[in-house]
């Protein structure tokens, strides 16, 4: 269970066979906050969000399955601010049966890179 590097995460951005879940809170994942930090608010366009204290409070791996969907294998890419909240999920969805990976450089490192799109609002990923 390796770390998704940022090239990779771009490369594979249109990628129908991958799942991308922003584990952020929901103003985060809008981008109504932002960590002084970062030079822009926002997400990765394309991610579900799916804030990491729902899959925490997961009774069972079903349940966890049920928030995230997709079967047992399917590959998904996990971030947040900062790649803490994600490499706890990581673990969480790992256990629960998915090809689970991390972004750690998360939205702190895409956020810093102008070139790569970003999406804000609410969306309709939402789980």
């Amino acid at each position: 269970m390796s770390d998704v590097l940022l090239t990779e995460l771009v490369a594979r951005l249109a990628d129908p066979a991958l799942v991308l879940l922003d584990v952020r809170r929901a103003d985060e994942y809008a981008g109504v906050v932002v960590a002084p930090c970062d030079p822009r608010p926002g997400r990765i366009p394309g991610a579900r969000h799916l804030d990491v204290a729902r899959l925490l409070d997961a009774p069972d791996v079903d349940a966890v399955r049920t928030l995230v969907g997709g079967t047992e294998g399917d590959e998904v890419i996990a971030y947040c601010h900062s790649g803490s909240r994600s490499a706890l999920a990581v673990q969480i969805l790992a256990a629960a049966g998915y090809d689970a990976r991390n972004y750690a450089g998360s939205w702190h490192e895409w956020s810093r890179h102008p070139e790569l799109p970003a999406e804000t609002g609410s969306g309709t990923g939402g789980a």
